[in-house]
């Protein structure tokens, strides 16, 4: 019988170690080699290690259907985290005791964790998870694991025990904010309890079986001030950023994926007054938005019946009802573009929302196809003047081939001539070449226009000189370079 200890000198149950049953999920993780980081602030260095023997793997299974026949879950779920942690690593250690297993102090602490994490955690994905340097996880299958480190895609060590151990992970992913994946339902978005981005993709969808995909939540969140740090944007182009955010233009960010249009956007609502009352709508919600005054709305999948869906275009209509101040849609995609645009025209400024799209031009496009293909039956041109009179100003952004992400427009919507919506930069990124390492060089440039569209609301809150000095300081650094 093994005595668990427990907080308080409260004794846990006893549990009743019997022989060892099949393996039921368990897995083992490590940190991958780290990969070669091209950030610009070196990340924390992650011990590189050999590809664990199939002998380890036989004998974490064993060690771990011993621990599962000896724990008694009801009362473990009552401990917090720690606690319950602790209480698993006795008990291991009694069991590697008993069945006379040798391991260095070394391998007995990395056999500790990942039987920890496969109950406790996410499995082999928790070193990942931990990493900061990490941008992305992709498991393709039990077998291979990618990670990007650097805007750079790398193949780690990281393995499954199988499939179903896998499948099991993503179910409990998944679970937590109330969805299911399954092969009724094969592909689910979701997202991690810090606000990481989650789909999975099972079989019979996935042919060499579940496919899931992590966007990690950065734990310190970027600010402009940073994004200039970086080269993301120059100071006079962060600055006039920061005055578009606060005098309520109607934004729209426009990108591909992974160039960084959530990042961008949480930066933008640093600069939403705190007395604001702001409305998020998102598939799964990510946004952090710091004001005391925000309401935060998801969308909801159909339930095994195939009803009960709220989709994204349903939340932004019920936004209009709930007195927003502004409406921040975490990802147009659908007819919910209508929706957005009726708000902004509508008394709500300062509204924001993304797109994927890869040029200002070709995001306004985009707008028009998405309305169009939602049943809506308005001309062209009414499409577009619907556009121009609540669009303000579209910011583009872009991850470039190696692996930096780059705003590369802010865009202004000026108006219509005839059947066609006219546009202007107020500033644009120029590549100039390649240096020895591969990376683009380049820089932002001024398009000489001395007061952009939103010149008057930019007056009406106060930032007429600031804006002003911020595009000087634009063109005199295009002078500069020149």
């Amino acid at each position: 019988m093994f005595g668990k200890r427990s907080p308080g000198g409260t004794a846990a149950p006893a549990l009743v170690l019997k022989t060892p049953a099949p393996a039921a999920p368990s897995r083992q993780p490590e940190p991958p080699p780290l990969a070669a980081d091209t950030r610009r602030s070196p990340p924390p260095a992650a011990p590189t290690e050999q590809p664990r023997s199939d002998d380890y793997y036989q004998m974490k299974s064993m060690i771990f259907g011993a621990l599962i026949e000896a724990i008694d879950l009801s009362q473990l779920a009552k401990l917090d985290g720690e606690s319950a942690r602790e209480e698993i690593r006795d008990i291991i250690n009694e069991i590697i005791s008993l069945k006379n297993v040798v391991l260095s102090i070394a391998e007995q602490e990395e056999l500790l964790d990942d039987i920890c994490n496969d109950v406790l955690g996410y499995g082999p994905l928790e070193p990942l998870l931990a990493r900061d340097d990490i941008a992305d996880i992709m498991v393709n299958g039990a077998t291979r694991t990618f990670i990007e480190v650097g805007g750079k895609i790398t193949l780690t060590n990281i393995r499954f025990r199988d499939n179903a151990q896998l499948m099991n992970i993503c179910q409990r992913i998944v679970s937590q904010v109330g969805r299911r994946v399954d092969e009724s339902s094969p592909i689910c978005d979701a997202r991690l309890a810090d606000g990481s981005r989650v789909n999975v993709i099972a079989p019979p969808l996935a042919i060499d079986g579940p496919v899931l995909t992590i966007r990690k939540f950065r734990k310190d969140k970027l600010t402009l001030d940073q994004l200039v740090k970086f080269g993301a944007i120059s100071p006079p182009g962060a600055e006039i950023l920061k005055i578009i955010g606060r005098v309520r233009c109607n934004i729209v960010i426009s990108g591909g994926t992974g160039s960084g249009k959530t990042t961008l956007l949480n930066c933008l609502t640093n600069y939403i007054d705190e007395d604001e009352r702001v409305i998020t709508c998102e598939d799964a919600a990510e946004l952090q938005l710091q004001q005391p005054h925000v309401v935060r709305l998801e969308t909801r999948p159909p339930n095994l019946e195939g009803t009960g869906a709220v989709t994204m275009r349903d939340l932004v209509k019920n936004c209009l009802r709930m007195r927003p101040e502004r409406i921040i849609v975490g990802e147009v995609r659908g007819p919910e573009a209508f929706d957005l645009l009726q708000a902004m025209n509508t008394g709500h400024d300062g509204s924001m929302g993304t797109l994927h799209a890869n040029t200002p031009r070709e995001c306004l496009s985009r707008i028009e196809s998405m309305i169009t293909m939602g049943g809506f039956t308005l001309p062209s041109k009414t499409l577009r003047e619907m556009i121009c009179s609540s669009i303000d100003v579209i910011i583009q952004a872009q991850r470039l081939r190696d692996g930096s992400r780059r705003i590369t427009h802010i865009t202004e919507v000026m108006g219509m001539e005839g059947d066609v919506i006219i546009t202007q930069d107020i500033m644009s990124y120029e590549i100039l070449g390649e240096d020895a390492n591969g990376k683009l060089m380049g820089r932002h440039t001024a398009s000489g226009i001395g007061r952009p569209r939103f010149w008057e609301r930019a007056r009406y809150y106060g930032e007429e000189q600031r804006l002003a000095t911020a595009i000087d300081a634009l063109d005199q650094g295009e002078a500069n370079a020149a």
